[in-house]
């Protein structure tokens, strides 16, 4: 058995200067550490043993001493401590502080900051808190997200990057950063050592049997050599310790490659390293029980085998896999689907087939995951769709700045906004939930980048609809829609993959002053076709109901010459508009307001006013009634108006009698 070990496992520098510096201390008791000082539960656990307890906050030291661990802090985290005299030692890790004097010495310069790294590492959160009182950094951390920035062309951008980040992805984000504006500076800030320890592990991967990534499961940087030697290795092993691995999997003539992250103590390697070659020395010498073990199936992590379902207990999935110990798929595991329950897709006794997440899941059991399969299965089965110019299909299941997140048989994919209609989409939430068919616009598996869209089958499938709908609607017909937008002159009604148009004054019998008081977007209803013009694509609607309209009834409840009351709901230059009922005005002309010279309608009526008015003529055809005020005024009140009529005699009697003045 060969095996080669990584010259840059373990410790990196500035996790080794903080663990040093804290056992240096005479009196470790009196040590606090803000935060854990490295992903590594063996570091922490023996941390722990010797008094060194960790805080949160600064606030929880209670007279002890402040460890900053070397992925740094924020400025007001320095700030508050100085202020209320509390003693800190500083074991931020030199790369980590340059970060923090860029970020400090751009913010004041007038940039704004773009930070690319995991928002939830802590190294991020620190560094965030040295922008100053500017505007907070955007932080991003997949091509992806840049390519959804929304940068402006007038501002000065700087780029730094996590110091574990992956040096030819920030390449990529750096790039199209500096297509999207004008002035970037752009800082690769990622730790040499770190490039050195992932260059190291991908050319050991290339050339060895099996893979050993040693390190804790939280640690990012060690996620990422494990993502790195799975691609050229496809037997590598993600331990924390080699008491995590099955050795009977290795055989005498292997040749195995070892690596380990940056909080990965030298300890740990030491023993794996020491541990394999026992099991080599020992290898020809096996126990009857060893011997026994052989008759079963032999599983390593990544694997993919059949299996028989044989319980299904609280969301978890036994299988029979031919091996010494049955497998398990966690409820997390089962699909990536939070909806699917497994007892709904399998049942005791169905054949599956799994991945192997883990031989040994620490209580014996074969770790098993069937989303990581059917994951695997949706690259193979998009990288045909992108190569075919085929469609896939997907749900929408997150909203993100710039677009959409849809998973397409397991995989996650970004669609632009720009992507999603040949037309502007006001608000996506609409979106969220639905299932639609895409095209597969980039794809990048080593990456795993993949833009999908539909703006070009949207412009087919409207196409479609239009030609489905305009070659069998008709005048008259009465169809169910869905309001797909407001506007100030009426609404738009989906009916079948095409709007047509409901003018305001189709809204009602009665009449709206608002389109808003009476409809809003994604409403339901009932509407008639008024008219369809094919040549320019355009369908006018009603939502009256004709059963109703008023105007059939209107001989028989407004006789000519009956008198009838009614409100004043509209003024003109010729008179006022007489509401009778909803749906049906009447006109008052201004000569007959009132039994003397009116000017305006305005100097006798106001809007809202109630009246009683005289049916002088209707004319059913245009739907005009015309009616008489003064007419019903002269019958309601006959001597008030004779009494007016006389004196208005006399007056112009008398003014007959008088001589001109010369």
């Amino acid at each position: 058995m060969e095996i080669i070990i990584a010259k840059s496992s373990g410790f990196c520098y500035g996790v080794a200067r903080a663990i040093k510096g804290i056992y240096k201390e005479p009196c470790s008791k009196s040590l606090v550490c803000l935060g854990p000082v490295t992903h590594n539960k063996i570091v922490l656990r023996d941390l722990s043993e010797k008094g060194i307890s960790v805080i949160d906050k600064p606030s929880e030291a209670l007279g002890r001493t402040v460890v900053i661990r070397a992925h740094g802090v924020g400025r007001n985290v320095y700030e508050f401590m100085e202020e209320e005299g509390i003693a800190y030692k500083d074991f931020t890790c030199p790369d980590v502080t340059k970060i923090h004097n860029i970020i400090a010495k751009q913010s004041e310069a007038g940039y704004e900051i773009i930070i690319v790294g995991d928002s939830n590492h802590p190294e991020i959160i620190g560094s965030a808190g040295w922008c100053g009182n500017i505007k907070e950094p955007v932080i991003i951390n997949s091509y992806e997200e840049a390519a959804a920035l929304e940068l402006d062309k007038d501002k000065k951008y700087s780029v730094v990057a996590q110091t574990t980040f992956r040096t030819a992805e920030f390449e990529s984000i750096a790039n199209i950063i500096k297509s999207k504006a004008c002035i970037v500076e752009i800082y690769n800030t990622i730790c040499p050592a770190t490039e050195k320890r992932q260059q190291e592990a991908y050319e050991i991967s290339t050339r060895v049997d099996k893979m050993i990534v040693l390190g804790d499961k939280l640690s990012a940087n060690t996620r990422k050599l494990y993502e790195i030697c799975k691609k050229n290795c496809e037997n590598t092993y993600f331990i924390e310790s080699i008491e995590e691995l099955e050795l009977n999997n290795f055989q005498t003539n292997d040749k195995i490659g070892i690596t380990a992250g940056a909080s990965t103590p030298p300890e740990i390697i030491k023993e794996a390293v020491t541990r394999m070659s026992e099991h080599d020395n020992k290898a020809n010498d096996q126990s009857f029980e060893e011997m026994l073990d052989e008759s079963f199936v032999t599983l390593h992590t990544g694997d993919v085998v059949k299996g028989t379902v044989i319980q299904i207990i609280n969301g978890e999935v036994s299988v029979n896999l031919g091996y010494k110990s049955d497998g398990l798929i966690p409820r997390s595991e089962f699909s990536d689907d939070p909806n699917v329950t497994p007892e709904t897709v399998v049942s005791i006794g169905d054949e599956i087939e799994v991945f192997v997440v883990r031989v040994n899941d620490g209580e014996g059991n074969v770790l098993l995951s069937k989303k990581r399969l059917e994951i695997q299965k949706g690259y193979t089965d998009i990288e045909e769709a992108f190569n075919n110019k085929t469609t896939v299909s997907g749900r929408v299941t997150d909203l993100v700045k710039g677009g959409l997140i849809v998973m397409v048989k397991g995989v996650r994919v970004f669609v632009p906004s720009s992507q999603i209609s040949p037309r502007y989409v006001e608000g996506l939430q609409q979106f969220k939930g639905k299932e639609f068919d895409f095209n597969i616009l980039e794809y990048d598996r080593s990456k795993r980048r993949v833009v999908g869209g539909r703006k070009d089958l949207a412009i087919k499938e409207e196409a479609e609809k239009k030609e489905k709908i305009f070659s069998s609607i008709e005048e008259g017909q009465r169809m169910e829609g869905v309001v797909s937008r407001i506007a100030d002159f009426g609404a738009f009604v989906d009916i079948g993959g095409v709007d047509g148009l409901i003018h305001i004054s189709e809204l009602s019998w009665g009449r709206v002053k608002k389109v808003g008081d009476v409809l809003k977007a994604g409403d339901n209803v009932t509407v008639t076709v008024l008219k369809v013009d094919r040549e320019k694509d355009k369908i006018s609607l009603s939502l009256k109901d004709i059963g109703s309209n008023p105007w059939n009834s209107v001989q028989q409840k407004y006789p000519v010459g009956a008198i009838v009351d009614g409100i004043v709901v509209r003024m003109v230059p010729f008179g006022a508009f007489v509401e009778l009922e909803p749906g049906v005005d009447g006109l008052v002309h201004i000569s007959q307001i009132a039994a003397k010279h009116v000017a305006k309608a305005e100097d006798e009526l106001k809007i809202g006013q109630p009246v009683s008015v005289k049916v002088v003529d209707i004319d059913l055809e245009n739907k005009k009634i015309s009616l008489s005020k003064k007419e019903a005024d002269g019958i309601l009140y006959p001597q008030e108006v004779e009494a007016e009529e006389e004196v208005e005699e006399a007056v112009e009697e008398k003014a007959a009698e008088e001589p001109e003045e010369v």
